[in-house]
């Protein structure tokens, strides 16, 4: 099969390494990609909203499956552009259509479609700027801390915790002038479920048919000890411990199927990936919310501990004959390091040359935000590489991946070294 996979981060850089182990691949393409994807793929410099380039790629390069990696495309409709496109072989494509990407592009109609399929959240009400008394007098009903979120796709940034009733009002108020451009002209406003949240991964295909995949918790705040500002995220890891066959079974059962059977109810044509963002609140699994795609940086774990062909599992998603599938996942567990730049997430520099890549022997390197240039990989985002190793145990997996990653280097590297720690008073049941 000739593969395009649609993205430049490291999620895209994760996938394209396991992607590049089909024996069902015959050539693979990235857009845009990165340095990393380079070395086992085909990278064409292309925006990934631009649908028309994408579509002549298709054609030129005689595509046999797109996977779109990550939200904004699909969230715009890629999946429904390339599927109607007329006039050549139109490729299978694993994404759903806008109809299906607004689980992660309202926030508002995720938690409707909750609430009308009995999937356990929190209970909201959204508002807009000319409904802020409302929305403040909605506040006062709850207890903090209080949970603002943006209806619109924020980067995984549109999401305000506020411990002060006041600081929160005024926070709102930011909010609908525009602090996360239009994705805030509507907020969701919350109860506060306290817990300690996982993500988990499900495989769909469109008629009924999933696979769940390795399921992971990532690490949002910059400091160790989860303090400090919101990233994009600083690692993860894979199993979870808590999440054990009794827990897993009420996600399955309470979450994953009402959401698959609601897909079919309302004629959602979705077939691709769907990221539950779950909190585990007294052994009971609530939905914090959905993404429509894989996460990251959870994918970098995830991938390293799927044994089956994930070609296979994708094209039969993307055909819609997933039933009957398995994905088979290896014991061993999966710790994920980021390194970003210096000062991120705030202000931070760029072009900053990277070292010692090929020193690392025991890890799987990533690159989330990189470029080249004059022959050398340099820094090109805030979370720059990923490095993931497998281990018998968190610590094990982690000490591999941390060892690894101190030989990496550029200016104002860091890392938190604590990614799972919190999960060590768990024991798998």
């Amino acid at each position: 099969m000739n593969i395009l996979l649609i993205g430049s981060g490291g999620r895209e850089s994760a996938l394209a390494w396991k992607i590049s182990q089909s024996p069902l691949l015959n050539k693979l393409y990235v857009a845009p990609g990165n340095p990393g994807t380079a070395e086992i793929a085909e990278n064409i410099n292309i925006s990934v909203s631009d649908f028309n380039g994408i579509e002549k790629i298709v054609i030129d390069k005689e595509i046999d499956l797109v996977v779109v990696g990550p939200e904004n495309p699909l969230i715009d409709g890629i999946s429904d552009h390339l599927l109607n496109a007329k006039g050549h072989k139109i490729p299978l494509v694993l994404g759903p259509k806008a109809d299906g990407a607004r689980l992660e592009g309202s926030k508002d109609f995720a938690k409707q479609f909750m609430e009308r399929y009995n999937i356990p959240t929190a209970k909201y009400k959204t508002f807009t700027g000319d409904t802020y008394n409302q929305a403040v007098e909605f506040l006062k009903t709850l207890k903090a801390p209080y949970v603002l979120k943006a209806d619109g796709p924020a980067a995984g940034k549109g999401v305000i915790i506020e411990q002060d009733f006041d600081k929160a009002c005024a926070e709102l108020k930011e909010m609908f002038d525009g602090k996360f451009g239009k994705s805030s002209a509507s907020v969701v406003i919350e109860e506060f479920l306290s817990g300690i949240e996982l993500s988990v991964f499900v495989l769909t295909d469109g008629r009924g048919g999933y696979v769940i995949l390795p399921e992971a918790k990532d690490y949002k705040r910059i400091g160790e000890n989860d303090q400090g500002l919101n990233t994009g995220g600083m690692g993860s890891v894979s199993p979870v411990p808590f999440a054990d066959n009794i827990f897993m079974d009420k996600v399955e059962n309470q979450i994953i199927r009402p959401t698959i059977n609601g897909f079919l109810r309302e004629n959602i044509d979705y077939k691709g990936f769907i990221f539950f963002g779950l909190i585990n609140v007294n052994n009971n699994p609530f939905v914090i919310e959905y993404n429509v795609r894989m996460g990251d940086p959870e994918t970098e774990s995830v991938m390293m501990r799927i044994n089956s062909d994930l070609v296979e599992l994708m094209r039969s998603a993307a055909a819609g004959s997933l039933s009957g599938k398995k994905c088979l996942i290896d014991s061993r567990t999966a710790a994920t390091v980021m390194l970003v730049a210096g000062g991120y997430p705030e202000k931070y520099e760029k072009g900053k040359i990277i070292s010692g890549i090929e020193n690392v022997k025991n890890s799987q390197v990533f690159h989330a935000g990189t470029a080249s240039k004059n022959n050398n990989i340099v820094s090109d985002g805030g979370r720059v590489i990923c490095v993931t190793a497998l281990g018998s145990d968190i610590n094990s997996a982690l000490n591999t991946a941390l060892d690894d990653a101190n030989k990496i280097n550029f200016d104002g590297a860091y890392h938190r070294r604590d990614i799972g720690k919190d999960l060590l008073k768990f024991t798998i049941k």
